[in-house]
């Protein structure tokens, strides 16, 4: 486990692999007549989440079903040849959005109501619940705050107040400084306002609603995250006190007790390298490692008391991303990594040859697999499998009669012969910086050369985020079947992509970010992908772009359509005592202006890159979109650039907002409305 492992996964490689089914599939794409509606696109999955029980007997899977369509937990009997779906979890007012196995009897889920719009998370916490795989023995263990309990005939009362959460499910042990039978641990908040000051753990038991105490003799103060053993001993915690941050090891004594160490510090804004997995000895870090700064996953040495320089995976080009699987007793078998394509890397000889075996029968996907009793003769296996095109459906399979089982197609109605490829490229911006690109629908005519297409340029919010995987996504796929090319940048700020690559972006809102934008743009065009008629998208982030394009390059833009955006930066960064937000004060104080600007110091850089402050230089039309509950981007940001362009003389913008959205729509009558103003408003102005 040791010894570093390089792994560079390439979309050639698994496009490839499909041969003539894509050759198939493109002829077949470029032959449809029409393209799906937008309800197609948007919808809810026929199957959201699932999880196997932990001893491999059962299934349990979410889904929105029945005449109200809320989203409830049902569970599979595996043993079972029909495969009967039981009901464990489903509510006339609320939807159940996560949950986990608690043992292969009892569940434990939180509730939100997705019926009211991505506001209802400003105004409702969501509380915690348990009960039996058969739906019995229901019990609320963390009240839902701003909202009565679901409705529902029997709900045993006793429970905590809405400031707790959900903090691990471990796996039972016999160890008294482990989990019981039915324990789960959560945490007790403390703060104020946006913030969090502290987190205090506690055993809960899921039956009884029973708590005791978390025992950690002479923990460091001021808590504000926690991490477990698989038995929930604790081994590491974050502190932070003003804008500095500490690790802290926890090394049990034998005894019951044990003694906390601090191992890494930094502040808010140069954080230590953050945990990447913690065992019951191990810890990995998130460090970046060489010239281009990409983040790898190295252990940490405990004996020399820092992280150590050789990489357990290294992702060349990419930060380390993914996530990790883990035995019930703690040992780290394999990591899942998110380069080019989604790829996991086993440590595990018995779970590597398990992958071998279903990629073989599977090609040219990528292919998910989770198992139970992995390493027996009567193993199980689940496996999420899908590919750019196709968004996947969901298999089982068994290892004793070698048969598969299709459990559900993820989302019945989109054939992948009518979806758009995906590729990846990596493209020079104008000062020579390494620009990551993703591009959906490319066409070539008959002698296979390009064909040039109305484009979309798509920016993506955040914006210190990865924002492209090569997988299906709804809103790419949607815009590339109304014959539009979607160009999605990775531009310098984005995460993901090395710590230069994030860090080139400070203090560059509407300048060499805003340059990165039109360079994916201007190359596709060069390329012979994207004709002359383009307009530009995007939300949050993407929405500020989207107007600072239309602002700094309006010659290469025809309209430009923007949500939730971003309009004010000095009222994003400062906040106004008459505008409610949720950025906490430590953001305020410690990061933003240093990653978007200082607005004393850097006043008339912030002005020349406002929205509302060159509202008049927006020429090209345009359509605004906001959550009426937005507390990320408020609405104040709309409006107070609605009254600018209106003060300057321009053209009114297409004016859209969503009672009980906030950022970003969950409503999904809202999203289906929202996807075909956008297919009308693009038509209009780009005729594709």
């Amino acid at each position: 486990m040791n010894q570093g492992v390089s792994l560079t996964v390439r979309l050639s490689l698994v496009l490839a692999l499909w041969g003539g089914v894509c050759t198939a599939a493109s002829a077949q794409a470029t032959a449809a007549a029409s393209p799906p509606g937008a309800e197609t696109f948007f919808r809810q999955p026929a199957v959201i989440t699932a999880q196997l029980s932990p001893s491999g007997q059962r299934l349990a899977f979410s889904a929105a079903v029945g005449p109200a369509a809320r989203v409830g937990v049902f569970v599979l009997d595996l043993q079972s040849a029909e495969l009967k779906a039981t009901r464990a979890a489903q509510f006339s007012d609320a939807d159940v959005p996560s949950f986990d196995w608690v043992d292969d009897e009892r569940i434990v889920f939180s509730v939100v109501d997705l019926q009211s719009g991505s506001g209802e998370d400003y105004r409702t916490a969501p509380g915690l619940f348990a009960a039996r795989y058969d739906g019995s023995e229901l019990r609320t263990l963390i009240e839902r705050e701003g909202r009565s309990f679901i409705q529902s005939g029997d709900i045993r009362s006793r429970s905590l107040h809405w400031n707790h959460m959900l903090l691990h499910v471990p796996v039972a042990s016999e160890d008294k400084r482990g989990a019981r039978a039915d324990e789960i641990i959560v945490g007790e908040l403390s703060g104020g306002g946006n913030e969090i000051s502290s987190i205090k753990p506690l055993w809960l038991n899921t039956r009884t609603g029973a708590t005791r105490l978390f025992t950690t003799h002479n923990r460091p103060g001021n808590p504000v995250r926690w991490w477990f053993t698989p038995q929930g001993e604790p081994r590491l915690i974050l502190t932070r006190e003003k804008d500095r941050l500490a690790y802290h090891w926890f090394t049990p004594d034998g005894s019951g007790d044990g003694r906390w160490q601090q191992i890494a510090e930094g502040t808010m804004l140069d954080p230590p390298p953050a945990p990447a997995w913690v065992g019951t000895d191990t810890l990995y870090l998130e460090r970046a490692l060489g010239p281009t700064g990409e983040t790898s996953i190295v252990p940490f040495d405990f004996a020399k008391g820092r992280p150590s320089d050789v990489p357990l995976v290294r992702t060349p080009g990419f930060d380390f991303e993914g996530g990790y699987i883990s035995s019930r007793e703690g040992r780290l078998l394999g990591v899942r990594v998110e380069v080019d394509a989604e790829e996991t890397i086993w440590f595990d000889p018995g779970r590597k040859a398990l992958q071998e075996r279903v990629n073989r029968a599977l090609p040219g996907r990528i292919n998910r697999m989770s198992c139970r009793r992995c390493d027996a003769d009567d193993a199980v296996v689940l496996v999420r499998s899908y590919t750019d095109i196709d968004p996947g459906q969901l298999l089982l399979y068994s290892q004793a009669s070698g048969k598969w089982r299709r459990l559900s197609l993820i989302k019945p109605g989109i054939d992948p012969a009518g979806m758009a490829r995906t590729d990846m490229q990596r493209i020079q911006a104008r000062d020579g910086r390494d620009l990551p690109v993703w591009i959906t629908g490319q066409r070539k005519s008959a002698d296979g050369k390009p064909l040039a297409q109305p484009a979309i340029v798509l920016v993506h919010g955040g914006p210190w985020v990865r924002n492209g995987y090569w997988r299906w996504e709804p809103m790419r796929q949607f815009l590339a079947s109304r014959g539009y090319l979607v160009i999605e940048p990775e531009f310098r700020g984005s995460a993901g992509y090395g710590t230069p690559h994030l860090r080139a972006g400070f203090k560059q809102w509407g300048q060499a970010m805003q340059d990165d934008v039109a360079d994916a743009l201007l190359w596709a065009q060069k390329a012979g992908w994207a004709s002359d008629k383009a307009c530009i998208a995007g939300a949050s982030y993407g929405g500020y772009s989207t107007l600072m394009g239309l602002i700094r390059h309006p010659e290469l833009y025809r309209c430009g359509a923007a949500w939730v955006a971003v309009t004010d930066p000095f009222l994003y960064i400062e906040g106004d005592w008459w505008v409610r937000d949720d950025i906490s004060d430590s953001g305020r104080r410690y990061n933003l202006k240093d990653m978007v600007g200082d607005p004393k110091a850097d006043e008339a850089m912030l002005k020349a890159h406002s929205p509302v402050e060159q509202a008049a230089l927006i020429k090209a039309p345009l359509l605004l979109a906001f959550g009426e509950e937005d507390r990320r981007v408020p609405l104040a940001h709309g409006k107070r650039l609605r009254s600018a362009l209106e003060k300057a003389g321009r053209p009114p913008a297409v004016w859209v907002t969503y009672t009980g959205e906030g950022h970003g729509w969950r409503k999904t009558e809202n999203q289906i409305d929202f996807a075909q103003r956008l297919e009308r408003f693009f038509g209009q102005h780009l005729q594709p």
